[in-house]
């Protein structure tokens, strides 16, 4: 600031990043580097169920000593859930009741120059508050949904009608979002009498307008949809086909401007936007999100067209949209993977210990049944993983959605209190809440590894998992450092040796 000069921002340019994804996908289809790391997690797995045979007595142990802790009263964040479902069936039936009952009168919707009221919506749909029941709302995911991402995306819409949606779970509409707004402060509410369950709740951003980040901002200021127990990320849908279609975005440099350039704008001058430098003090990150079972039309490359010139009617690549997504986040100061069925993707995943959030229920109904769902494997070989419910309107039924993700898990997978305390504590680890906040729930010294950094009292982990987790670790990545070494003096031998024999 004293010179007024740019900073150096670490971000990897085009060309190394594109470079980078090319080595990554050799190494995930390299046979060799397949094998080993097949094996390599193979032996993670048969090591752990080693350790449980030895020491599941004594984790027990440990825990059984430490006073008032137990799995219900260690923190735990729900890492991966949409605020437009974070409520279940019956709290938004309940509501939509109370709704009707308190505010017939008020006009909620604008067709053709003329206002709705409320009862005059319901009216058109022949139903009454007594009507509507939880199979009318017809918002579970059944197993119609398998595999149709489409069908699934309908069951977001109450008894089959968008504009319910529009009315009800939207922060953009006639009534301000105001409805949306009392149901997530009642979710707030229940969360904080629970007061270990935390949740970080998506809302969307579309690129679609400039204004979009004000908006959204201004509903939460507004409705004051804040709590200690919440924080926010911004999902970005993957929708530019739809919107360059419908002729609402001439190229992919228009949405990268509508998300970013207010996000530039609020952090160089504040007071430009109040309302949104007020809300982004509780938003801890962003996600990409789609039907990631969409095949893809293009590869990303050096001969990709730049935003600017991205007129196609094709969605840009996955990774065309992380890319530009990755650079500008890293200028201004991500959805639960699918299953890594590569082992290569895997072991790197280990290796970097970088976070999962996992939602089974949701899974079971869309994508993957329960039973082969890699949850426990991962948890056994020492990957990152967390549970989370993703859509508790559509796939939960208890007023406490993850602790209903967290039991049905620990039924079938047979889970120890010590695996459930696990997944807890790497919740919070991987969560987007403040160091402070992680201080106090896990232990002051939590960023420490192994042991040293684990406090019973807090997270009800015993040091003996938590020192297995970090031996294991620190065997792999020697494992690894040494065979680089290794290889490194072959080189130089084999240099001195093609020197020796030269003449002279």
């Amino acid at each position: 600031m004293d010179t007024s000069t740019e900073l150096e921002l670490p971000y990897p340019d085009l060309p190394e990043y594109i470079a980078d994804m090319n080595v990554m996908t050799a190494l995930i289809i390299n046979g060799p580097v397949k094998s080993f790391c097949y094996r390599r997690l193979q032996y993670l797995s048969s090591k752990f169920q080693m350790h449980i045979l030895l020491n599941e007595m004594k984790e027990l142990a440990a825990q059984k000593k430490v006073p008032h802790r137990d799995f219900y009263n260690i923190r735990k964040v729900d890492t991966h859930i949409h605020a437009s479902s974070c409520m279940n069936q019956k709290h938004l039936l309940r509501f939509i009741k109370r709704a009707m009952k308190k505010y017939p009168g008020e006009i909620v919707h604008v067709e053709r120059g003329k206002g709705q009221t409320l009862m005059e919506v319901f009216e058109t749909m022949n139903l009454t508050a007594f009507d509507l029941s939880v199979d009318t709302l017809d918002m579970h995911a059944d197993r119609n949904t398998f595999h149709r991402f489409d069908k699934f995306n309908a069951k977001y819409n109450p008894i089959g009608e968008s504009i319910l949606r529009e009315i009800f779970i939207k922060t953009d509409n006639h009534v301000e979002g105001k409805y949306f707004g009392h149901i997530i402060k009642e979710v707030m509410a229940d969360l904080e009498e629970s007061k270990y369950q935390n949740v970080e709740l998506r809302l969307s951003i579309y690129g679609r307008q400039r204004d979009e980040w004000d908006k959204l901002a201004q509903w939460a200021v507004k409705h004051q949809v804040y709590s200690n127990n919440v924080r926010w990320l911004l999902q970005v849908p993957r929708l530019f086909d739809v919107y360059h279609t419908k002729k609402q975005l001439s190229n992919f440099q228009e949405l990268l401007e509508n998300i970013f350039m207010p996000l530039f704008e609020v952090t160089i001058d504040p007071a430009r936007h109040r309302e949104l430098h007020l809300f982004l003090q509780h938003v801890v990150g962003f996600d990409s999100v789609d039907d990631e079972s969409k095949p893809e039309h293009h590869c990303f490359n050096m001969e990709s067209p730049l935003p600017v010139n991205w007129t196609e009617e094709d969605n840009p690549p996955y990774a065309y949209y992380l890319y530009y997504m990755y650079a500008n986040m890293t200028c201004i100061t991500m959805s639960s993977p699918c299953p890594l069925q590569a082992p290569v993707l895997q072991y790197l995943y280990y290796l970097a210990q970088i976070g999962i959030a996992m939602s089974p229920l949701s899974n079971n109904s869309l994508f993957l049944s329960y039973h082969r769902n890699p949850l426990p494997e991962y948890l056994s070989r020492g990957l990152m993983v967390s549970l989370s419910t993703d859509d508790p309107l559509q796939f939960h039924f208890t007023k406490e959605p993850l602790m209903e993700e967290y039991s049905i898990a620990a039924q079938v997978w047979k889970l120890s209190s010590c695996d459930m305390c696990e997944l807890a504590r790497n919740s919070v680890l991987m969560s987007g809440f403040s160091h402070k906040v992680k201080s106090y729930w896990l232990g002051p010294h939590y960023i420490m590894e192994g042991q040293e950094g684990n406090d019973i009292r807090r997270t009800n982990v015993p040091d003996i998992r938590v020192a297995y987790r970090y031996e294991t670790m620190c065997e792999e990545l020697n494992l690894i450092t040494q065979a680089i070494r290794t290889d490194e003096l072959e080189a130089i031998t084999e240099e001195e040796g093609t020197l020796c024999m030269e003449p002279v």
